[in-house]
Formats: C-alpha cells, sequence, structure tokens
C-alpha cells in the first residue's frame, strides 16, 4: 500500500473563476505541512455523459491518515473551504490508501 490520497471533483457554479480558487488552494497547501503534494487539472474532452458535469479534479496526498486528520482541521483549510464550498455546484468526495501497481520493464 502507498500514500493516503484525498480526491475531490468538483462542479464550479456559472461565473466562478476557477484560477482565482486554485491559487488559493494552491496558496493555502504551502503553508500545511501534511500536505505531501497537491495535483489538479480540469477534464478536457470527456463526454458530458461520463463527467456528469463534474470539470476539475484535485488530488492530495498524506503520508497517512493521521497527517489527512491534520490537513482536514488545520484553520486555514477550514476558512478555504468555506470559499470553496460557496464556489461549487456540486461535488464528490473520495479519501482512500492508494494502491500502487506498475507494470515491470
Amino acid at each position: 500500500m502507498g500514500d493516503l490520497k484525498h480526491i475531490v471533483v468538483a462542479k464550479f457554479k456559472e461565473g466562478v473563476i476557477v484560477d482565482e480558487l486554485v491559487e488559493g488552494m494552491e496558496k493555502m497547501v504551502l503553508d500545511i505541512q501534511a500536505v505531501e503534494y497537491i495535483e489538479w487539472g480540469h477534464d478536457i474532452e470527456s463526454n458530458e455523459m461520463l463527467t456528469q458535469g463534474y470539470t476539475h479534479v484535485f488530488s492530495m496526498t498524506f503520508r497517512n491518515s493521521e497527517d489527512l486528520t491534520a490537513y482536514l482541521g488545520n484553520p486555514s483549510h477550514v476558512a478555504f473551504s468555506t470559499t470553496f464550498t460557496e464556489a461549487i455546484e456540486k461535488i464528490m468526495l473520495f479519501d482512500f490508501p492508494a494502491v500502487i501497481v506498475k507494470a515491470s520493464a
């Protein structure tokens, strides 16, 4: 088993400037030691039926569940969550231990 992943899949409300939200998220995670790293992106080609309107994915990596708990309770995260929540139309969230499989060379 690998690290613990925290995945957020979101559809933002009309008119939300996502780049500003992402900038705020990047600043937030830089201040929180528990976050190993963050990756994010937006859908570029999927069929609307398959995405169900979701447009962006945010993935954070933590060493363990204690680090995820520390992140979730961090005042910077709590404050940013209010801003993020107000900007989303719908959201899915997953926390799971990563199982990494790599094909042999």
